[in-house]
């Protein structure tokens, strides 16, 4: 039974996520222009574009239907959900046992698969082979990112995120090798999930014109942008909770709220940084070669279950 505490962790969770995303976002953008050596955009310039974006006109396909219509509100609904479910301020989530891994991994399914749909619904040729690219990568990218996710479930013996976290924390898990090769798998796997270069295919700004974006505008766009931001920064907090909780408090209280807050921060800034590095080394790869790398993730996922199996 869910208590009025939990609840409101849960809430500033959320709260934090949506006021970092942008922020996070931006600061990618800052990051690549220095890796550039050009001057780039400011660091707060998507909260200025999100702000413009909410007072403009909502502009929509005449052909466009209801699901064109809903797909911003179920975005975001689902990345506010995933906010709520994943531990940031400590290792175990603020809802107890609805924390659970597979409940994660549905939300960000079940957003790609309303985003895909906005984009054939729209009928607009650029936004629907967006939608296309955006399915054909999901079926190659969440059968790595659930395998990885699902050997260091069977090594911690659960799917409950907390009882994750406290394992790997806590030295519980012996076989070694089986977690950080999972660990690597789901890096190259929520880079494509993330839509970071080399793998920004769907929403390819000078091919596709941002994909299933393309017939957006207004406030409609604005949480969609919001909500990509969120996707990305929910990401880095799930690898966070599952393979790196070090430092992290066993259990939340005001106390720790500083501390931890600041080593997430902190955490996912370097992650960031790290992902600045590698898109600033690497162009977009065609379409048809995306599977190649996806292969190679989904083959170290499928050797961490072999070592899992090993207790190697």
């Amino acid at each position: 039974m869910l208590d009025f505490t939990q609840f409101l962790i849960g809430l500033l969770q959320a709260a934090v996520i949506v006021l970092l995303a942008p922020l996070f976002s931006g600061l990618a953008r800052v990051l690549r222009a220095k890796l550039h050596s050009r001057r780039g955009p400011g660091l707060l310039q998507n909260y200025r574009d999100i702000v413009k974006l909410l007072k403009r006109q909502d502009v929509r396909p005449a052909a466009a239907g209801w699901i064109f219509q809903a797909t911003p509100l179920v975005w975001m609904g689902c990345m506010l959900l995933i906010a709520v479910l994943i531990p940031i301020f400590s290792r175990q989530p603020p809802l107890g046992s609805i924390g659970d891994l597979i409940a994660v991994v549905y939300l960000f399914a079940l957003a790609r698969f309303f985003f895909a749909l906005a984009g054939v619904d729209s009928s607009n040729s650029f936004a629907g082979l967006g939608a296309n690219r955006e399915m054909t990568l999901a079926v190659l990218v969440e059968p790595v990112m659930m395998l990885a996710l699902f050997v260091v479930a069977l090594l911690a013996g659960s799917t409950h995120l907390g009882v994750i976290g406290e394992a790997v924390a806590g030295g519980g898990i012996t076989a070694q090798a089986a977690l950080w090769l999972g660990a690597l798998a789901f890096v190259v796997a929520a880079f494509v999930e993330a839509g970071k270069l080399p793998y920004d295919l769907a929403e390819a700004e000078q091919e596709l014109q941002e994909g299933p974006l393309a017939e957006y505008s207004g406030p409609a766009l604005a949480l969609l942008k919001w909500g990509l931001a969120m996707k990305q920064l929910l990401i880095v907090a799930l690898g966070l909770a599952v393979f790196l909780p070090f430092g992290s408090p066993a259990a939340f209280s005001p106390a720790t709220l500083p501390l931890a807050l600041a080593l997430f921060v902190l955490k996912a800034l370097a992650l960031y940084s790290l992902a600045a590095v590698v898109e600033n080394g690497m162009a977009r790869v065609r379409f048809r070669m995306a599977p190649n790398a996806i292969w190679v993730a989904f083959g170290m996922a499928l050797l961490s279950f072999v070592f899992y199996l090993a207790q190697v």
